[in-house]
């Protein structure tokens, strides 16, 4: 099975993909998406779903697997990030891949053991379950990974 795994955003949004074969999960490919802060939203929306488009094409995934928003105190970032979710389950719906959704509690128990886990925990875990030899720049590229993760242990 393989999962294209997102933490939505506009301004960065990570993605990654993971598979699972023979019980063991394999990295595959991480990245932030990046946008322009002066950019219009509008542009900066249609950024984050061409590529997920592009990647969904590029990696035939089983399933598309997303952090499911946890609304924080600014409303406008929550509004728009519920916007870039919405674009990215379309993009998905259209082309045929199942979307799951996890909970950030659900995430850091699946990765870590421990739904109270913190970011220094979820990386740590990360690279002792998966080999990944590039360098990661961004915290919502490893929040994309752990997802996938959470994903790959959920699913059946």
């Amino acid at each position: 099975m393989r999962v294209l795994a997102i933490d939505p955003g506009y301004g960065r949004c990570g993605v990654a993909v993971i598979e699972k074969d023979g019980g063991k999960e394999k990295y595959i490919y991480s990245d932030c998406i990046e946008t322009l802060a002066t950019s219009p939203f509008d542009e900066r929306l249609s950024t984050v779903a061409d590529e997920v488009k592009r990647l969904i094409e590029k990696f035939k995934p089983d399933a598309l697997a997303m952090e499911r928003l946890f609304f924080t105190s600014n409303q406008k970032t929550a509004m728009q990030v519920s916007e870039v979710r919405g674009a990215i389950l379309h993009v998905a719906s259209s082309a045929g891949v199942p979307t799951f959704e996890y909970t950030p509690g659900q995430i850091k128990s699946a990765t870590t053991g421990s739904g109270r886990a913190d970011k220094k925990q979820i990386t740590q875990m990360i690279h002792m379950l998966l080999k990944i030899e590039k360098a990661i720049k961004h915290d919502d590229e490893y929040d994309a990974i752990a997802v996938g993760i959470t994903h790959l242990a959920c699913a059946r």
